[in-house]
């Protein structure tokens, strides 16, 4: 049987007394975790039109401002995503399309933030399709695990929380670095935003592997019982 409790990311986020006040606030109310977990999206798609849009931004300061909201959109978004979660076990509010709005809206919502940030100020459109790429194929190792009984493999080191720790790193950094910091110098190609990409489509590269390991491993386990 599914267990959802033990289907979890384990997230230390879950035991700090304000989100568990707001999942608490959240439960009592008609809000679904669905309709949290939809929500996310749309955070998504604001953190990844406000990063492309510093691309076609004149000035600095609306440049900084945008990155600043990308930054928080992003963060919003990984709250929705943890609130969902606790609204439907700890509120008792989950549904039987609950695994849908937990899983779908997720790839949709790491899409829109790394092809939003190729197509931001020193970012490239390829790199960011790529991020969107491998971060699905990381998810869809994790969920290979889950379908041949080998349970949810969360293992790193780039999975969600870290690929979008990295995202709002760098829109912090893109938001208070000086234009001449953005980019190295000697290699004007090599930017802040690109730079993060393609740390984020290796790390998921060797999450994926990871993941396929551990996986392997544990069906070798189980087939030697």
């Amino acid at each position: 049987m599914n267990d959802p409790v033990a289907n979890r990311r384990p997230i230390k986020s879950r035991q700090m007394p304000v989100f568990q006040w707001l999942a608490a606030r959240l439960a009592r109310t008609a809000i679904t975790p669905n309709q949290i977990s939809g929500t996310s999206i749309a955070l998504a798609f604001a953190a990844g039109c406000a990063m492309a849009a510093t691309s076609a931004s004149d000035t600095v300061i609306t440049q900084r401002g945008l990155w600043i909201l990308a930054a928080a959109m992003i963060q919003c978004r990984l709250i929705a995503n943890l609130l969902d979660g606790m609204v439907a076990v700890e509120g008792g509010k989950s549904s039987p399309v609950g695994d849908l709005f937990n899983e779908v809206p997720d790839r949709i919502s790491d899409s829109a933030i790394f092809i939003g940030a190729g197509y931001a100020v020193g970012g490239y459109p390829l790199l960011g399709f790529a991020a969107a790429l491998i971060a699905m194929f990381v998810a869809y190792v994790r969920a290979i695990g889950a379908s041949v009984d080998a349970g949810q493999v969360f293992a790193g080191p780039f999975a969600k929380p870290q690929r979008m720790a990295l995202m709002i790193v760098t829109c912090i950094a893109m938001a208070i670095l000086p234009a001449a910091w953005q980019s190295i110098p000697s290699q004007p190609t090599i930017t802040v935003v690109a730079t993060a990409l393609a740390v984020i489509c290796i790390g998921g590269i060797i999450t994926a592997i990871r993941r396929l390991q551990k996986i392997a491993a544990i069906l070798r386990s189980k087939s030697e019982r």
